[in-house]
């Protein structure tokens, strides 16, 4: 009887321990997002190297102004949750709704006015809670106007309220809320609404990628540089606007890619960082996942170079040039993650690693 009872102490204890390990652990965010496009299995994903998982992407209707998932989505999406916790069961997992791919003003319009902005609101929760989903994000990429960035505030704002408003009347654990943003100033040079986004948002996923590629740029160039030297092209520098705005460090993810691009070399003796290119190379856009690019350097016989100095990786071999992240570089950013405060790291996508090299090397140098 004692033996028993020493037992069950023992295996409470542990039990208890690592509840408490785990709880400690949601406190950071080591995440990637599934992108639905790529085919890649969701029971294929390693869940033990994440806490959080984003499902990519769910669409807004532009007549009704509702989350939907297409019909070929339906199955992976609704099942998501429950085939990621088979191999870890204390996921978490988001949908995220939008994407590059979908369009800014269906986004810009449903932010426009009260009732379509809770329409939008009313289902995205609706169909995270039928789902399994403990959260949502928004990828609106990206509003393009004052006014846009205003409504994006009001949205925010009133999405939060309805999420506490659902989990009081439900007496469910409020589902989180996130969004995927770019440097606070973007493109069009305009300043997210960072009152609404620090009030409302558990987090921002910082899109610190596609700095460079051949569909915009005529030279080569670290696709994801953390730094890069004279310039406000890079993570560090969308990190620290974002923290001089007004968000603390502890609300912001650092992005990385698990792809590349791939440029065609003007002059093969000159295949450093911002070489000349004539345009993309081996696929239509430049665009080559992580797998894709190691399996370029195997049968190439590629040259390898990491650059330190702005933290990125690139190969040549003949005229072709890729710039992409590999471990060195993935390591480095996540020791940034820890060394900034950060709440943690995202990758995109999961698909495009190879073995998991890139996703166990950036849990790794996170560590427990």
């Amino acid at each position: 009887m004692a033996a028993k009872l020493l037992s069950f102490l023992f295996f409470s204890f542990h039990f208890l321990v690592f509840q408490l390990h785990f709880s400690a652990g949601q406190d950071v965010v080591r995440a990637a997002y599934w992108s639905a496009g790529s085919e890649f299995p969701v029971s294929d994903i390693d869940s033990t190297l994440f806490t959080h998982l984003f499902c990519a992407f769910a669409d807004l209707d532009s007549q009704t102004n509702q989350v939907t998932v297409s019909s070929a989505n339906q199955a992976r999406f609704s099942t998501f949750t429950e085939t990621v916790q088979l191999k870890n069961p204390y996921i978490k997992t988001l949908l995220s709704i939008g994407g590059g791919s979908s369009s800014a003003s269906d986004f810009a319009s449903m932010a426009s006015q009260a009732n379509t902005r809770k329409s939008f609101i009313d289902s995205s929760i609706n169909i995270a809670r039928s789902y399994g989903f403990h959260g949502l994000d928004l990828d609106w990429e990206y509003p393009s106007t004052p006014t846009e960035m205003n409504n994006l505030g009001l949205l925010l704002n009133e999405w939060r309220v309805a999420l506490v408003n659902e989990a009081a009347n439900t007496g469910n654990s409020r589902l989180l809320l996130s969004a995927a943003f770019f440097r606070n100033s973007d493109y069009y040079t305009l300043d997210y609404p960072i009152q609404a986004i620090q009030n409302s948002l558990d987090w921002i996923n910082v899109m610190a990628y596609d700095f460079y590629g051949p569909g915009w740029s005529t030279v080569t160039g670290p696709p994801a540089a953390l730094y890069n030297p004279g310039t406000q092209v890079s993570g560090d520098y969308g990190i620290t606007s974002w923290i001089q705005s007004g968000i603390p460090s502890n609300k912001l993810v650092l992005g990385f890619p698990f792809y590349g691009y791939a440029w065609q070399l003007v002059d093969a003796n000159n295949h450093g960082f911002f070489a000349p290119t004539s345009g993309p190379a081996i696929t239509p856009n430049g665009d080559l996942g992580y797998g894709q690019i190691k399996d370029f350097i195997s049968a190439n016989s590629a040259t390898e170079v990491y650059n330190a100095t702005v933290v990125s990786n690139y190969c040549y071999a003949g005229t072709t040039w890729i710039g992409f992240d590999d471990t060195e570089s993935i390591t480095a950013k996540v020791s940034y993650c820890k060394q900034k405060g950060l709440l943690g790291y995202f990758a995109w996508h999961v698909g495009a690693d190879d073995g998991w090299t890139l996703s166990r090397a950036a849990s790794e140098t996170w560590g427990s």
